[in-house]
């Protein structure tokens, strides 16, 4: 009925890496009223006004610190949307529907004046797009509606006139193999995010000091002197803890110079949130852009699973349950071993393991949220959000406050590794 229509907005980032996995920047996918916009059917409008609405509030938080590839409707490009953010942060998508349109081309060459880059979305291989191929900087290609010839085709013209090119709905292994073979700049999809990281220690790491650590402060009844002892043995992981405890982000009016001292600063609750990130920056090599890029997607994780449990009804776990559930889903990805041998090894509450091998239980299903939000699985998540009994509203504005809160941390953190020494 008209009355009871919903109102709901989701956006969410999706990465876009380059051949060599490196993060080019993020694609910002939006939808409301249980599908995507589009300019079909009347939605610019509705796109126009909530997502709109939704950026002036928070084009100043998550949205920064990176390059946002963003489709901007003719009712947005004339809304002036683009404004919202500096040309150093997005990138402007455009689709056939503001091609078509009589003036919003002219809208998207003056944003191009003012120094905004310019992609379009589903290029296609006729006159109307290749006559105005030089206004784009970026040329975005789906590989499910071309075939492989062509798009190398395609990247070829575009090449010899210094335009990249984006491989779009890159979402099984195949898709993701013949990316390679059309000499695409970067690609995106479900595939490719998944696909983000590789196990970067053997099964070995299990015995180190980083997994006793994390065995440790797991424990329902933590050992505070086996917790100091296993931190002091460790350089690097003196190191990283002095370094989180002495970041902005606790503010301390002097320095944490010995273990004990930062234990105390942190307590146990919050070591048990920062162990994870002490464990992957403790290395001499420092962070790379793909183990930053799964950093910040556990502290995402983490802080999104602990957030929405202050709506959730009825869940068997405490919010600090949620924050490792979250934090650990991404386990598999820096020990090469199965999750389930690793969480074997955790003592962690059972609803979290069932939820993180199994998707089972009450944590199974705001796993699941958790993971189709990312995916922007739009059909699924208000089915997910309604079952824990969390309001839709709340989910993209705690979403967007997780990313700015993580960006926040990691930037701090990056601030004060750099003026720390090497040597704790």
């Amino acid at each position: 009925m008209a009355e009871t229509k919903s109102t709901s907005k989701y956006i969410v980032r999706q990465p876009i890496k380059d051949l060599h996995g490196k993060i080019l920047g993020y694609e910002i996918r939006y939808a409301g009223d249980g599908g995507a916009y589009d300019a079909d059917g009347g939605q610019d409008f509705a796109a126009a006004d909530v997502i709109y609405n939704f950026l002036t509030q928070n084009s100043d938080k998550s949205l920064k610190g990176g390059l946002n590839f963003m489709t901007f409707t003719t009712n947005l490009l004339m809304k002036q949307a683009p404004k919202l953010f500096s040309p150093g942060d997005l990138v402007i998508q455009v689709d056939d529907s503001v091609i078509i349109h009589p003036l919003a081309m002219r809208f998207v060459e003056r944003y191009s004046r003012d120094g905004y880059k310019v992609a379009v979305n589903e290029f296609q291989f006729s006159p109307r797009y290749v006559s105005i191929l030089d206004k784009f900087d970026y040329i975005k290609i789906s590989l499910s509606n071309n075939t492989v010839a062509s798009v190398r085709n395609i990247v070829d013209m575009a090449h010899t006139m210094g335009k990249k090119c984006i491989a779009t709905g890159v979402d099984t292994e195949e898709l993701y193999q013949q990316a390679f073979m059309t000499g695409v700049d970067a690609m995106e999809g479900r595939y490719v995010a998944e696909q983000m990281f590789t196990a970067v220690h053997s099964s070995s790491y299990l015995q180190s000091n980083f997994f006793r650590l994390l065995v440790a402060i797991t424990k329902d009844e933590p050992d505070v002197d086996e917790i100091e002892q296993i931190i002091s043995m460790d350089a690097m992981l003196t190191y990283s803890l002095l370094k989180i405890v002495n970041s902005a982000y606790f503010a301390l009016r002097n320095r944490a110079t010995e273990v004990h001292q930062a234990v105390v600063v942190l307590g146990l609750g919050q070591l048990r949130q920062w162990i994870y990130l002490m464990g992957n920056t403790s290395t001499d090599d420092g962070v790379d852009a793909n183990q930053e890029e799964m950093l910040k997607l556990s502290f995402t994780r983490a802080t999104f699973a602990s957030e929405l449990l202050k709506f959730a009804k009825n869940m068997p776990i405490s919010r600090n349950d949620a924050y490792l559930m979250g934090m650990f889903s991404t386990l598999n990805h820096l020990i090469a071993a199965p999750m389930q041998d690793i969480l074997s090894e955790i003592p962690i509450a059972q609803p979290v393991k069932d939820a993180l091998l199994n998707h089972e239980g009450r944590c199974g299903v705001l796993y699941d949220l958790i993971l189709n939000y990312e995916r922007a699985d739009w059909g699924s998540i208000g089915g997910l959000a309604e079952e824990l009994g969390i309001p839709l509203n709340q989910l993209t504005d705690t979403y967007f406050q997780c990313l700015d809160e993580v960006n926040n941390i990691w930037r701090q953190l990056m601030e004060t590794s750099s003026a720390m020494p090497s040597n704790p």
